[in-house]
């Protein structure tokens, strides 16, 4: 898997268009979208693994990552500004800005942690190699928690935004404000994890980037 140093260099390699807000505090800079495209362009093209049956269970979340820390509380500790947590680690003060639609929030209760690419969308995203379907249905327990829980895949959101997406892609979904970043992190986190992408989830992605400056 990508560390997180080598993520961020991919995203400061992907197009933004002027005025979009970082998804998170990962600074990227704006640069040529060809990165973009190809990487999108090596994705593999196949219909959604329906067959494979998604269970929220499956996939351990919010699992300690850092001393009393958990993956949700982690997120909101590093996405907010002037957070503090209590010495179980539950935020009890900060500012977090939603970045799917640009809404300020100061309680924490109020924020749920999305994931960039949901989970029944990873559980659905199979690829076929060598005319066998291959990907999440093979995936370990371990492997699913630590997608799960990875905090490059998080991201702290309105629990407005985060319930109108759902499991959606983004043929079907974008967010208000930086679709350029959205999409840029959504093809990087699809390419790490050797995940497919159906047509209509590519030709979405493929129009987000053509407008990115």
């Amino acid at each position: 898997m990508r560390t997180a140093a080598a993520t961020a260099a991919l995203l400061a390699t992907l197009a933004l268009t002027a005025g979009c807000l970082p998804v998170t505090d990962t600074a990227a800079a704006p640069a040529d979208r060809t990165d973009a495209t190809t990487a999108l362009a090596a994705l593999p093209i196949a219909p959604e693994d329906t067959g494979f049956h998604y269970d929220r269970d499956d996939w351990s979340h919010w699992k300690t990552v850092h001393g009393t820390c958990d993956a949700r509380e982690q997120a909101l500790l590093d996405q907010g500004q002037g957070v503090r947590a209590d010495d179980q680690c539950r935020p009890v003060a900060g500012t977090w800005v939603s970045p799917y639609d640009g809404v300020t929030v100061t309680d924490a209760s109020k924020l749920d942690i999305d994931h960039l690419v949901p989970l029944a969308e990873v559980a659905r995203s199979g690829r076929i190699e060598n005319g066998r379907r291959v990907g999440p249905r093979q995936w370990s327990r371990a492997e699913r928690e630590r997608y799960a829980n990875d905090p490059d895949v998080l991201v702290v959101a309105t629990a407005r935004a985060n319930r109108s997406k759902g499991d959606q892609d983004p043929a079907h979904w974008l967010p208000d404000r930086d679709r350029c970043g959205y999409a840029a992190r959504w093809i990087e986190t699809k390419t790490r994890y050797r995940l497919s992408i159906d047509q209509a989830e590519h030709d979405a992605l493929a129009g987000v980037l053509a407008r990115c400056a």
